[in-house]
């Protein structure tokens, strides 16, 4: 049973999520980088993370996450090539984190746009057949010696660009994900063993009241 204050604090970041921006984690092999990268798409408001995963799956460490797997989905895809067929699908922009000389400054872009974020392994960066499929390449400037940043990082001030131009223009603070995503997540969230035990038994969810209480009764032994 969910307090008040704890509903309150759900029901806020489910109006902050954004249903059109995401990242694309591709066959990250350090399970540090990729919990991290699921902790700041928390922080900035995604909902689902798409990935390719790397030699250890999609491990999550939570002293790196704390806990934010919770919060976020995360979207697994069998090649390169099927998740961005599966975004650009969806209407989304593939935009690559990747030094080249065809990147531009990451701040020139338009994030307000359904954008999905391409990162890559730590050593070799974005593949190139991710590359061959994404519409366009950033960079972050380097001021020092090194030529790039670790991915966790670089996808951090990407995405926070983009939530920087996302608030200018309104799109947080209001409902924007799809109903009836809202309403499951809404419910697995605030009555997290009620959903676990729909969910294994293949029940609907019951109604919630606007308090976020169960308005139907449902199965004894929850």
């Amino acid at each position: 049973m969910a307090t008040t204050d704890r509903k309150e604090r759900l029901d806020w970041v489910l109006a902050q999520r954004q249903r059109d921006l995401t990242v694309f984690a591709e066959s990250l092999h350090k399970p540090r980088n990729f919990s991290a990268i699921v902790r700041t798409c928390d922080a900035v408001g995604i909902n689902e993370l798409h990935a390719v995963p790397g030699e250890e799956g999609l491990a999550i460490h939570w002293d790196t996450s704390q806990g934010a797997e919770k919060w976020v989905h995360v979207h697994p895809h069998e090649s390169v090539h099927s998740g961005c067929r599966y975004l650009q699908e969806r209407g989304f922009q593939l935009i690559a984190a990747h030094l080249s000389d065809a990147a531009t400054d990451y701040r020139e872009l338009d994030y307000t746009r359904p954008t999905a974020l391409l990162v890559g392994t730590e050593l070799f960066g974005v593949s190139e057949e991710a590359l061959a499929m994404a519409d366009q390449q950033v960079m972050i400037p380097m001021m020092g010696v090194t030529q790039s940043l670790n991915v966790s990082v670089a996808c951090a001030i990407v995405l926070y660009e983009a939530l920087r131009q996302r608030q200018a223009a309104g799109m947080y603070g209001q409902r924007r994900l799809d109903e009836v995503v809202y309403a499951n997540q809404r419910f697995e969230w605030l009555h997290p063993q009620v959903a676990e035990f729909c969910r294994e038994r293949g029940l609907e969810f019951p109604e919630l009241d606007e308090s976020g209480e169960i308005t139907e009764d449902f199965p004894r032994g929850v």
